[in-house]
């Protein structure tokens, strides 16, 4: 899979990706910024103006016309907010990939972000934010991380507060878009079926005159721990949610193979050790997950359980002793390459499809240092060893690094204190 990269004169970078065998095209547009470049009385606002893009340009002026013009060739379009990248992307049939760009690029660009639409949009994001806050397997996320920023930009919800998200006016909205986004701090990635030649042109046409800013600045997190870390928030539920993981390593590190391949052994599948544990053996969660998240500075490993209220101490024993375990014992070359095969397996049947890959490519080419080809991730990932399993599992599973974020009707924060300290 071969890409290209072309970076216009105003420094917006552009990734053209052709895929054989495919009928599909993606267009996505990324910009680098996010939730943890927002001030606090900027709370949400990221997330807000992603929203506010899909209300009207001057071309399109209502959120119905643009819809009915994906709607009308079958298109799938969307948007995501994170905490350091804001992207809005169309997957269409080939044929129609230049009605898609025309569309992303005139939301991206032209945005009308009129007042009485503002005011219109804020019931929903509002409604947004309880529905996260109402679903314990969603906002368990939000308090681990939490638990690991603190006051810091990363550790507060991506989608704001309810005081700012009712405060934000037309002026907010201009401000941060004329600072933020910028054309050297954006990248687009088209993959799968389409015309290079011709989709380059286009994308001079709709970008050449974005302008270019200030690069984006954030304020990096500290990493430091001396004790193992528990959050409860108390709610009334049907089910306990819990996160117990550890501080790990931001997303250029050399060890984020390695890492990678850890959480797969640990809870990245139903034959992983934990999922058997905590489920097959025990029969302590139906739901049970291993996963790794990193950004530029930091990053955390967290495994993710909804159990019954009662089977919260015996869950998180279990769980300690698998993160006590993987970091004394060495894997087995067979689970090694068991968790190699997975990776590589569930990647494939990912790059099949033009929005999967677009994904792949951009993100990369956002935060990290160089793009790595499929064939170079995969060799990466297959030079892993046991012994590096071992090394970093050591490293990270250490007591002062455990935390636990708990979302349920627990009040008793000693007594799981107390479990921490195996």
């Amino acid at each position: 899979m071969n890409y290209k990269k072309t970076t216009l004169k105003n420094g917006l970078r552009i990734l053209t990706v052709p895929m054989e065998g495919t009928q599909t095209a993606t267009v996505m547009v990324m910009v680098g910024v996010g939730s943890r470049y927002e001030s606090e009385k900027q709370a949400g606002l990221s997330h807000f103006i992603e929203h506010m893009f899909f209300k009207g340009t001057q071309e399109r002026p209502t959120a119905q016309s643009i819809s009915e013009e994906l709607d009308g060739i079958g298109g799938e379009f969307n948007a995501f907010t994170s905490k350091d990248k804001t992207a809005y992307y169309a997957k269409v049939d080939g044929r129609h990939v230049g009605k898609a760009l025309d569309v992303i690029a005139d939301i991206f660009l032209n945005s009308k972000l009129e007042q009485v639409e503002i005011e219109r949009e804020r019931g929903p994001i509002l409604q947004e934010l309880s529905m996260y806050e109402d679903d314990p397997r969603r906002s368990v996320g939000e308090e681990f991380e939490k638990l690991l920023y603190g006051q810091h930009q990363m550790g507060r919800n991506i989608v704001g507060y309810k005081e700012t998200i009712k405060k934000f006016v037309r002026q907010d909205f201009v401000a941060y878009l004329k600072k933020h986004y910028v054309a050297n701090e954006t990248v687009i990635c088209i993959s799968g079926k389409f015309d290079e030649k011709e989709i380059l042109k286009q994308l001079q046409q709709h970008f050449g005159g974005f302008e270019k800013g200030a690069q984006a600045k954030f304020k990096k997190v500290s990493d430091r721990q001396v004790a193992p870390g528990v959050h409860l928030k108390f709610k009334k539920t049907d089910q306990t949610h819990l996160i117990l993981g550890a501080r790990a390593y931001h997303q250029n590190h050399k060890d984020r193979w390695a890492l990678s391949l850890l959480s797969v052994i640990l809870g990245g599948n139903m034959s992983s050790r934990l999922f058997i544990e905590v489920r097959e053996r025990r029969g302590l969660a139906y739901f049970v997950s291993t996963s790794v998240d990193t950004y530029q500075d930091c990053g955390y490993i967290g495994t993710q359980a909804g159990i019954e209220h009662k089977k919260l101490s015996q869950t998180i024993e279990v769980i300690l002793n698998e993160y006590k375990k993987i970091a004394t014992e060495k894997v087995s070359e067979k689970e090694l390459q068991k968790a190699k095969d997975y990776v590589r397996g569930r990647s494939v049947m990912g790059f099949e499809a033009s929005d999967d890959v677009a994904m792949f490519f951009i993100d990369q080419e956002m935060h990290k240092e160089k793009i790595l080809s499929p064939k170079e991730v995969f060799a990466k990932i297959d030079a892993v060893t046991t012994a590096d399993i071992l090394r970093v599992a050591k490293n990270i599973f250490k007591k002062e690094k455990i935390n636990l974020a708990i979302v349920g009707p627990h009040k008793n924060d000693k007594q799981i204190a107390e479990l921490m300290k195996l």
